[in-house]
């Protein structure tokens, strides 16, 4: 049996842990001093229990700096948000004068680990009896199974994402600094532009006869755009490319390398690589879907020109996986789509609907199920939708009421049992009827362009966020599989996950560990699909590489 422990801050320098018993009694409460706090909890893991606090990133780094690692835990500032806006919850179980509070509560994202941070608003707030609200409300749930998955997979996913910050993605600066070098010139001194991009601006300047100009500057340029005769409105890329003129090449290659200096030059090395380790902050539900957010270093966008520089340690590997098209998979699972599903035993997914006979070529089969799942009714994927129609019709019939739904004005749920958020502004607050004259939430016109937007969020908000929920099974039990696997040592010297973007996770492991890794990798995505599928049998391939280097996956 798991007991449930709860922790909560007290004064400045002592902690409460209040065990509780299954029906909600406290069987005894621990007052320790707070330099004991992480003696008590290793003490305590050994047998199977379950810690709830306010919120992870405020007690778990903490206790990883010194080398304790935990199983369980309830996230309470996690939990709370998927149950406010969860339709299988009864609201009323959690309104209370601290409602607000737990409302507004904010991760915290800063190399301080002090359990005692002044002025935290989560000292303002108590964890037992938010912890009792949210049992209860999942008790009086009819669908208190699958919330409680939810709850149970999201609070792991703030385990994983604490894990990954504290142990860091390995990072070479030295092939980093290499990289630019090679791709923009030395480093320039403070204020000036790198050789290359400086060389670039005045291609770009000749080229457009503006001897002045500063392409950095969205303005100026979209003037000398104009000026030299070319029909645009905005100097985005994808604009740019179907652009004819001389000056374009270097204006692309220069707006390239210009974000790869904003967003991951040596400002970005001197600033997020430390110790031979690129630590971001993973922000767990950071989505309205479910997904992960960052802050920091942009983890969630590292581009491939510096993947390189993600090099795993001497005697280690990097196991890298990522799931062939999931939220096609994860539609087949959710909806109970046979002939789906039987398209997915394939490796391709969309090759497999070509071979069962639904379109003609993949192109055809990705084309469609991308409008399907986003929204798009109109060129080719609007010509695909009665073909997948006729083919899957529980899988695109989800969608479809899902994007009804959210032209209604209605909640839509993930299967788990996430809510998406409810549409604001004039259009969603009563039908408008044939003929009705504007008022101050704008025409008939411009609220049924508003409601179809908000139908296209809601009819991808059902698989995402579904998709979402089959990662977080994912990651919670390969982070478990590692970590018996590793046999001894903190979280740092066993094989550790230290990378995750929606469909894709980075794990660092001795080498004489890696293809064993690979394997629990697999059998980990096996085990999610299982947990919200049962027996319906829909697969999730992976793409699995042992690298030295995270480049070399691609």
């Amino acid at each position: 049996m798991v007991n449930r422990i709860v922790l909560v801050r007290r004064g400045e320098a002592a902690v409460d842990a209040r065990e509780c018993a299954d029906e909600g009694t406290t069987v005894r409460v621990t007052r320790l001093p707070v330099e004991e706090l992480a003696r008590f909890v290793r003490e305590r893991e050994v047998e199977p229990v379950r810690w709830v606090w306010d919120d992870t990133t405020r007690w778990y780094p903490g206790l990883l700096e010194v080398g304790v690692r935990v199983e369980r835990c309830t996230d309470l500032r996690l939990t709370h948000a998927v149950l406010r806006r969860s339709p299988f919850v009864d609201q009323s179980f959690l309104v209370d004068d601290e409602t607000p509070g737990w409302d507004a509560l904010q991760p915290v994202t800063a190399t301080d680990h002090a359990l005692f941070p002044l002025e935290d608003p989560a000292d303002r707030l108590d964890p037992v009896a938010e912890h009792e609200r949210q049992r209860a409300a999942v008790a009086g749930s009819d669908d208190r199974g699958r919330l409680g998955l939810l709850l149970a997979a999201e609070s792991s996913g703030a385990l994983v994402a604490a894990e990954m910050t504290h142990a860091g993605l390995p990072w070479r600066a030295d092939v980093h600094e290499s990289l630019l070098t090679e791709l923009l010139g030395p480093r320039p001194i403070p204020g000036r532009r790198p050789a290359v991009l400086e060389r670039l601006s005045a291609e770009v300047r000749a080229a457009f006869q503006a001897p002045g100009l500063n392409p950095d500057s969205p303005g100026e340029l979209l003037r000398a755009l104009q000026t030299a005769g070319l029909p645009v409105s905005d100097t985005r890329s994808g604009t740019l490319e179907q652009l004819e003129h001389p000056g374009i090449p270097a204006l692309l290659e220069y707006k390239k390398l210009s974000r790869l200096l904003q967003a991951n030059g040596w400002n970005w090395l001197d600033t997020w690589v430390r110790d031979g380790r690129f630590r971001s902050y993973f922000l767990p539900g950071g989505v309205v879907t479910g997904r992960w957010a960052s802050n920091g270093g942009g983890a969630l966008s590292v581009p491939t020109q510096v993947r390189p520089a993600a090099v795993a340690d001497d005697g280690w590997r990097f196991v890298v996986a990522d799931v062939a098209q999931l939220e096609p998979r994860v539609l087949a699972g959710m909806s109970g789509d046979a002939a789906m599903a039987e398209a997915a035993r394939s490796s391709d997914l969309y090759q497999g609907m070509v071979a069962g006979g639904a379109v003609a070529t993949r192109a055809e089969a990705k084309v469609g199920m991308l409008g399907a799942m986003y929204g798009g009714t109109r060129g080719e994927s609007g010509r695909m939708m009665p073909r997948l129609t006729r083919s899957y019709p529980r899988a695109i019939g989800l969608v479809e009421e899902a994007a009804r739904a959210g032209e209604r004005g209605e909640v839509v749920h993930t299967l788990l049992g996430r809510g998406s958020p409810v549409p604001t502004g004039a259009w969603s607050e009563r039908p408008v009827e044939l003929g009705e004259p504007p008022d101050e939430g704008g025409s008939k016109e411009e609220r049924d362009r508003s409601r179809r937007a908000w139908g296209r969020f809601t009819r991808n908000f059902v698989v995402q966020g579904t998709g979402a929920e089959w990662t977080l099974c994912w990651l919670a039990d390969l982070r478990n599989r590692l970590w018996r696997l590793g046999g001894t040592g903190t979280v740092s010297e066993r094989p550790h996950l230290v990378f995750f973007l929606h469909d894709e996770v980075v794990v660092h492991a001795p080498e004489h560990l890696a293809e064993d890794v690979a394997e629990e990798v697999r059998r980990a995505a096996e085990s999610a699909g299982r947990l919200l599928f049962g027996g319906f049998p829909v697969d999730f391939p992976l793409d699995v590489a042992v690298v030295d280097s995270w480049a070399d996956a691609d």
